[in-house]
């Protein structure tokens, strides 16, 4: 075995791309095996040909490595002080499939096409309801190889999610007790950093033993229990409404009809952060990019960081579950009826997953809803739009992937200058929507259409739902503070 070269040594010379390592481990295994070659004579090889590959090209033993670096990673990777490593990027960026085309922005677009430049890009796909974010676009999918994690590429607000609660009472009760409605939704939820008087539910989510696997997830565990149950501020919410099946589901276990619905979208509050922040920040020390992918900086599995940052990735997904089931038990004890069906998915993280071709990859969906064969999830659509159940085919070119909503069609900061109370408010109004609290970068009319958008998806899932909004409760505005990602 001491002769043997394994995978982790290959890519501290530089060989990254699966090609690259598979063809290179193959061909030092059969040299070192014939005693042509000593195994630290074929690393000195490996590492010349990393710095002059074109000098190889014409190698009768070495010429289909060299041949195989330049074309699939055309780039250098540097020593640089403090153990950073430095890169450049591919010249072109790699395939990706686009849904929606015409109603993607062009800077996210461009923002797609630095992430599939990354040396450790494997696919990509882009959803109709992209918009501009830091680093990855929201409604951005990329699957990574080599064991490489970006924490900007799950976002801020790790493990946002969707939960929808449906009760088996008539639909219109939502209009008919609208005021008892309000006053669950006033008196069982919170918001952003107003917790005065809040005290949450004892949850098993803090028996879990990854509470003590590192430093900095010790530091952040009181504040998850002060936080635990509570919802975020930017478009998080919480929401009753009616959901309609115009047949009868076998997936949702419901016969055809309109039911009363609960429907909450938030995160990890400020647990989720901690992490992100730390682990991002780490990663763009760590790993050195040109300026326009900075914030796509990688971290490797194999190492201690990258270890760290999972670990606390998957507590905080198991956390910002327990937050929307503490808020739907609230509302299920206030109500006085369990729900009869519930459907939740996660759009901000990272799974393990495979590609068609049997590659390992690491796959982030930030602002994308996970849409394997048959997997249930929620795409909303806003305050003044309706949502939808779907149901995931399993599409491989989506990355098995789909949309997490609507998608903005105006910044914050534009859509803070330039609508006006009034007419939104009027608006709200016809859709025959409460709204609590909000404001004006989260009225409806800064989203896209979600007809138009759930249309441009297909391929990529089927409506089982549809969830119209009736009462909607957000942070008020003056407390607006925290993730705007998600």
């Amino acid at each position: 075995m001491a002769n043997k070269i394994n995978n982790n040594e290959l890519k501290g010379i530089g060989f990254y791309d699966i090609e690259v390592l598979k063809e290179a481990g193959m061909l030092a295994k059969k040299l070192i095996k014939r005693g042509e070659l000593e195994k630290d004579e074929v690393l000195d090889v490996y590492r010349n040909l990393m710095e002059h590959p074109d000098k190889y090209l014409t190698n009768g033993t070495f010429g289909t490595i060299a041949s195989l670096v330049k074309e699939k990673q055309p780039f250098k990777r540097k020593q640089m002080r403090l153990g950073a490593d430095a890169y450049d990027l591919k010249p072109v960026p790699g395939p990706y499939e686009i849904y929606g085309e015409d109603q993607i922005e062009p800077s996210a677009r461009e923002q797609m096409n630095v992430a599939m430049k990354l040396p450790v890009s494997a696919a990509g796909a882009l959803m109709p309801d992209a918009h501009h974010g830091y680093g990855l676009p929201i409604g951005g999918v990329l699957a990574t190889s080599q064991n490489a994690v970006i924490p900007y590429a799950v976002g801020v607000d790790i493990a946002c999610r969707m939960c929808l609660s449906v009760y088996d009472i008539e639909g219109s009760y939502v209009d008919h007790k609208k005021d008892l409605l309000k006053s669950y939704v006033l008196n069982n939820t919170h918001f952003g950093l107003d917790m005065k008087g809040y005290q949450p539910l004892p949850d098993e989510v803090f028996d879990l033993p990854g509470w003590n696997e590192t430093k900095l997830i010790r530091s952040l565990r009181g504040k998850a229990g002060t936080q635990v149950g509570s919802s975020g501020t930017g478009n998080h919410f919480v929401e009753w409404g009616v959901l309609e099946l115009t047949e009868e589901s076998k997936d949702l276990k419901l016969p055809k009809g309109k039911y009363l619905a609960l429907l909450s979208h938030s995160g990890s509050r400020g647990f989720g952060a901690g992490i992100a922040n730390h682990y991002s920040k780490l990663a763009m020390e760590k790993t050195k990019l040109p300026k326009e992918a900075q914030h796509l900086a990688w971290l490797d599995m194999d190492t201690e960081e990258g270890q760290e940052y999972w670990i606390g990735m998957n507590l905080a997904g198991e956390y910002a579950s327990a937050n929307h089931h503490q808020i739907h038990r609230r509302m299920a004890k206030a109500l006085g009826v369990k729900p009869v069906a519930m459907v939740e998915n996660h759009h901000n993280f990272a799974w393990k997953e495979t590609l068609p071709d049997g590659t390992p990859v690491i796959v982030h969906r930030k602002g994308a809803t996970p849409a394997g064969k048959g997997v249930l999830g929620i795409i909303p659509g806003s305050s003044g739009q309706p949502g939808f159940v779907v149901s995931g085919k399993g599409n491989a070119a989506s990355l098995q992937s789909a949309s997490h909503g609507a998608g903005r069609l105006m910044s914050r900061s534009r859509a803070m200058s330039t609508l006006d109370k009034k007419e939104v408010k009027a608006f709200l109004a016809e859709k025959g929507v409460t709204m609590i609290g909000g404001d004006l970068d989260e009225a409806p009319m800064v989203y896209k259409d979600i007809h138009g958008v759930i249309a441009a998806q297909q391929d990529l899932v089927d409506v089982l739902a549809k969830f119209t909004p009736r009462i909607v409760r957000m942070a008020d505005p003056d407390r607006r503070r925290g993730s705007r990602e998600g």
